[in-house]
């Protein structure tokens, strides 16, 4: 792992490259962020962004500091910081893959985490905190509108089948739209929401959604659905409706079966990414999270 430097998105951040094994598309890389904090009294945080994706919630770091947390961000392979012009952005064969990153986050923190993870990465999150190497230092899981289920009409899902089944032998195969644009837009200021991020990283239609890509959340998918008898607590939060990317009612459905210790949370206007919400539901979104992660079950080191 190379030493921290200054963080080229976001001022006052650190970032340290994690080289990882290669891949089919070569030399692979993950980053690992963090917001450098003298009082960690109550532990540390892993966050893991969504697909189409990267760490950019500067405020969401510093509610965590500010809260005693030393508080770290991944951006996983090709995506965000970790994206190399050579290589398929966000594409992975199968959500095991980032295990490897997680795995060397966790080395780098050496200290029980409380593992955060939203949509795509609270997928990934989940699957880690029942498989990964290195679980046991997961203390708690937090997941920001996981993805459990596509949003989609029979005829579409009809469609993921054929594309998984495609992707066992084209793997790069594609949607080149896979992303409906309104989010995105509801969400930069360029479209007059509250938000700036790089549209380089995070485009507005988003990246293509590759068939062998679809085959590894199918997968994945299905990995939730047989059980994962998670040990540690576990906060679900999911907005209180369709939400653009997913539909609430899988969230509310699939989180409960996850481990013996789940709380789920709804929030009414919340956006498919809660801390991005509107301010009045993101101070919601805040207020039940510390109150979880203070709690003793969630605070057990």
């Amino acid at each position: 792992m190379n030493a921290w430097q200054p963080d080229r998105l976001l001022p006052g951040f650190e970032a340290r490259t994690l080289v990882l094994p290669d891949d089919a598309d070569g030399t692979a890389i993950a980053t690992l962020v963090r917001l450098p904090a003298q009082d960690a009294a109550r532990g540390a945080v892993l966050y893991v962004h969504g697909f189409v994706d990267y760490f950019f919630q500067r405020h969401m770091a510093e509610r965590f500091a500010a809260g005693g947390h030393a508080f770290y961000a991944l951006d996983l392979r090709k995506h965000g910081r970790a994206l190399l012009p050579y290589q398929h952005p966000c594409y992975c064969d199968a959500i095991e893959a980032y295990f490897a990153e997680i795995d060397r986050a966790l080395e780098a923190i050496d200290a029980p985490v409380l593992l955060a993870g939203h949509s795509t990465g609270g997928l990934v999150c989940s699957l880690y905190a029942a498989r990964g190497a290195r679980r046991e230092q997961v203390r708690a899981l937090w997941l920001n509108s996981p993805f459990f289920e596509w949003r989609a009409t029979a005829a579409q899902r009809r469609q993921l089948r054929v594309a998984a089944a495609l992707g066992r032998f084209f793997p790069y195969l594609n949607s080149p739209k896979a992303l409906r644009p309104e989010y995105v837009r509801s969400l930069h200021r360029d479209w007059g929401g509250e938000w700036e991020f790089d549209l380089a990283l995070k485009p507005e239609f988003g990246f293509p959604a590759y068939f062998g890509w679809v085959r590894a959340i199918n997968a994945a998918h299905a990995a939730v659905r047989a059980g994962l008898a998670l040990p540690m607590p576990v906060l679900a939060m999911h907005s209180d409706h369709a939400d653009i990317v997913l539909d609430a009612r899988d969230i509310a459905r699939i989180a409960p079966t996850l481990g013996a210790q789940v709380e789920v949370a709804a929030f009414p206007g919340g956006l498919h990414d809660l801390v991005l919400s509107a301010a009045p539901v993101r101070e919601a979104v805040f207020r039940r999270l510390f109150a979880w992660a203070g709690s003793s079950a969630a605070s057990r080191a």
